[in-house]
């Protein structure tokens, strides 16, 4: 069976394929803030984060099935991932002196990194069907993380473009003391939770391992 990654992130390609999936890749055409603005202002409410990363995750995926050749015939997976700490929701930092802020208040403090998931069926001649749900961990920062030590991961460059400002699966994993939940929601998507979504469109899990 045919799997479209609805993502160009590393790091959920790498997860799939470590458990035996080899994904086609599609980037979803998706204007992220836009989206969660309009829904934002015709709600009259601030999206908490289990429901913003799942209205990201169900767009990207809906999306690139849009865009998809006719035969396809398989499943469509869409993820997106956002940090929350105290309360406040930690998207991408996208620069160091946004980053080390960022560093300087996880040092000793646990946040919970909410994760969408969407995995939509698609066969020629029937309707789609889909499949969501939301996935979180609570991570604990060391405590004892120095200034030098923040400022030289930062420097790398891997903080910049990762919800959070942290990776678990590279660099950052030295920082983390604990993960309270399915360790790969950390890393971009819950893979216990994707196992589920596929069982529930009348798809085994080990169909889609192709590697």
């Amino acid at each position: 069976m045919r799997v479209c990654l609805a993502s160009t992130s590393p790091a959920r390609l790498m997860l799939l394929r470590q458990v035996g999936i080899e994904p086609e890749t599609r980037s979803p055409q998706v204007d992220e803030e836009a989206v969660v603005a309009g829904i934002e202002a015709r709600e009259g409410r601030r999206l908490p984060a289990e429901e913003h990363v799942l209205l990201l995750a169900r767009r990207k995926a809906a999306d690139v099935v849009s865009r998809l050749d006719p035969d396809f015939d398989g499943l469509v997976i869409g993820g997106d991932s956002m940090f929350e700490l105290g309360g406040e929701i930690l998207g991408k930092p996208y620069t160091a002196e946004v980053a080390i802020a960022r560093w300087n208040r996880m040092r000793g403090a646990t946040g919970v990194l909410h994760s969408g998931h969407s995995v939509i069926r698609v066969a020629p001649g029937e309707d789609a069907r889909e499949a969501f749900a939301t996935a979180e961990a609570s991570v604990t920062f060391a405590s004892d993380i120095t200034d030098d030590e923040v400022a030289a991961y930062v420097a790398t460059g891997e903080p910049l473009q990762v919800a959070g400002a942290f990776t678990v699966d590279s660099l950052g994993g030295a920082f983390i003391e604990r993960i309270d939940g399915d360790p790969s929601t950390v890393v971009g998507m819950s893979l216990s939770t994707l196992r589920v979504l596929v069982r529930r469109l009348d798809v085994a899990w080990t169909e889609l391992w192709n590697r």
